[in-house]
């Protein structure tokens, strides 16, 4: 009898999620962020900007990332992946920070852009499940994301990889968030509407 590959699939992943993000939590170290943070502290104080780009479901979690970010004290845009080459890459001006996110490392049009951006003055923060990937070694500072399993049906569709990538990234936004010593004086002054709004008003 053929086994689906759908029984058990939703417990299985809850599992595989919590186990694999813990897995990662284990590895990162208390000074994990210190020169990704660094590089972007560095880059500010001369007026630079960061960016967020990725390709496929990395772009997803790049828009989302750029969005917090700016939303906790660190300007940030987003970056389009494939139209970077097509001239979105004007945006970036030399000595910007580029967050270039990729779960395999090795993604065509995502090599076309980095070299792009690196020859136009760029740094570069390569975020990647594999520690030998292309970005890694063509990045200036690199955060790994790395998960064994995804936790789906097939083991293609990228799922847990994609809550290691938000996982790493939104804790890097708390020691950007963290270094600034954000108030909530200034996070309501960029949250000033909403369910976010009210609750931060009504703690003052």
């Amino acid at each position: 009898m053929i086994t689906s590959p759908y029984e058990n699939a939703v417990p299985e992943f809850l599992d595989t999620a919590v186990a694999e993000l813990n897995f990662l939590r284990q590895q990162i170290t208390p000074d994990y962020f210190s020169c990704v943070a660094d590089l972007i502290n560095s880059s500010e104080a001369y007026g630079g900007r960061v960016h967020l780009t990725g390709i496929g479901k990395s772009e997803y979690v790049a828009n989302y990332i750029a969005a917090l970010f700016a939303s906790t004290g660190t300007p940030a845009y987003f970056l389009h992946g494939t139209e970077c080459v097509h001239g979105s890459a004007g945006q970036v001006a030399r000595g910007d920070v580029v967050i270039v996110i990729s779960n395999s490392g090795e993604t065509s049009e995502m090599k076309a852009a980095v070299q792009m951006l690196k020859q136009n003055g760029a740094k570069i923060i390569g975020v990647s499940g594999n520690r030998a990937s292309w970005i890694a070694r063509e990045c200036h500072e690199f955060l790994y994301v790395g998960v064994a399993r995804e936790g789906s049906p097939f083991e293609l569709e990228p799922r847990t990889s994609v809550l290691a990538q938000i996982y790493v990234l939104a804790a890097l936004s708390i020691e950007l968030q963290a270094r600034k010593n954000v108030t909530e004086v200034e996070f309501l002054s960029w949250h000033p509407a909403g369910s976010i709004g009210r609750a931060v008003s009504s703690r003052r």
